[in-house]
């Protein structure tokens, strides 16, 4: 899931680069460019999501013509932040893979 949003986020993002001159939507499309590129390495994917979620709801005012692109980065974006990087990350190697073992119950 990190790749597939990380790639969108940095194709939309170098797309709309070379075609929108207004300032906050290129400073928006270089944080989405960014964040991207953090999304796929698995760095501080928590934060990234977050991240992501946020300019996603900054787009839906500033760009209403991909609502439903935006909605789904968006929400992606969250669940990311919630899930975390996964095993194959940055973040694994460096702070250890966090997982939640559920004991069985006892009779």
């Amino acid at each position: 899931m990190r790749l597939v949003v990380g790639i969108a986020l940095i194709d939309r993002g170098v797309a709309s680069l070379w075609s929108d001159p207004s300032i906050q939507v290129n400073v928006l499309c270089a944080l989405a460019i960014g964040a991207g590129l953090l999304l796929i390495l698995g760095l501080w994917t928590p934060v990234t999501g977050t991240l992501v979620a946020a300019i996603e709801v900054l787009n839906i005012f500033l760009r209403p013509e991909n609502l439903w692109i935006c909605i789904l980065l968006g929400t992606l974006g969250a669940a990311l932040a919630m899930l975390g990087p996964g095993a194959w990350s940055v973040d694994a190697r460096l702070f250890g893979w966090k997982r939640i073992d559920i004991p069985d119950r006892k009779p």
